[in-house]
């Protein structure tokens, strides 16, 4: 394309630079005139991300662009130019009933482009503004369809359910590369306040199941180690003694007695037995006669 405009453009020069010594002075500056009045209606050019939609006496003539294009004056027109970007609509549900009943409103990004520009141009009357109508219809039925529940907790489901609907609805429209996103749900302020509370007393519950766990593992464990100091006696007394050197590591020094702490205190416990039946043997026995009469 860019040769082609090089070579008019060098012919042009050429066939003015001819005529101006061929004739008059007023009648080259009319043909002037009138060659840059043509190239005017002639001559267009179109972005890197336009495409012309192009129309020869009412009828589809081709896809223009980008770069510079030529049409036919009085006979070509453009009838459109297509953005090929990506685009972005924003869509949006308000107060739509869940299928549990419950009525949210929720916004949405649907991101699209125009991938078939005859098909986007001469189909459809207005592309832009009718697949916004369809994400946002498609957008009613997924959230009519869904739990509450779903929607808060796999938004990500909801997408791709979302997204395959539009692209069902759209085919054909020379609309694709459709993406969707949930921005934001919003749900009445009273099952906002419900659902919190629900929440902190689930969390609150699982604190207690928790504690209650860790109790139960304490208990098994305290289980298991009188199991083992019972059957050995050795690390019972291994036990102790770490025992009292902790009590006694931060007050000087301690004197260890090569005896055992169940000995001792079963030693103490026998001489108060003793003690308790030297004493009834050393009362005097109770009297158990008659006083005398006077």
């Amino acid at each position: 394309m860019n040769n082609a405009v090089t070579v008019i453009a060098l012919l042009i020069i050429a066939a003015g630079a001819g005529l101006s010594y061929l004739l008059p002075v007023h009648i080259f500056g009319a043909i002037v005139i009138v060659v840059g009045v043509v190239l005017a209606l002639t001559l267009r050019t179109a972005a890197e991300w336009e495409r012309a939609v192009v129309l020869r006496l009412g009828r589809f003539a081709g896809v223009r662009g980008p770069g510079l294009y030529f049409l036919i004056p009085a006979i070509e027109t453009v009838y459109a130019v297509v953005d090929t970007r990506r685009q972005s609509t924003r869509i949006s549900a308000e107060d739509t009933l869940t299928a549990d009943a419950v009525s949210v409103t929720m916004d949405s990004i649907l991101f699209w482009r125009v991938t078939d520009v005859k098909r986007a141009a001469t189909e459809l009357t207005d592309y832009q503004g009718m697949i916004a109508q369809i994400a946002q219809t498609s957008l009613r039925e997924v959230i009519s369809a869904t739990n509450l529940s779903d929607i808060l907790s796999n938004r990500e489901a909801m997408d791709e359910r979302l997204q395959m609907l539009i692209r069902h609805k759209s085919d054909g429209w020379g609309v694709g590369d459709i993406a969707v996103e949930i921005r934001d749900v919003k749900i009445p302020p009273e099952l906002n306040d419900a659902m919190s509370r629900n929440a902190q007393a689930e969390k609150e519950k699982q604190a207690r199941v928790t504690l209650a766990s860790a109790e139960i593992a304490i208990a098994q464990q305290i289980v298991d180690a009188a199991r083992i100091y019972q059957e050995n006696p050795v690390a019972l007394q291994i036990r102790q003694m770490g025992l009292i050197y902790d009590m006694n590591k931060d007050r000087g020094a301690t004197i260890l007695v090569p005896t055992t702490m169940t000995e001792a205190l079963g030693s103490v416990v026998a001489l108060s037995a003793a003690e308790t039946a030297a004493a009834k043997q050393a009362a005097p026995p109770p009297y158990t006669g008659s006083v005398p009469k006077a």
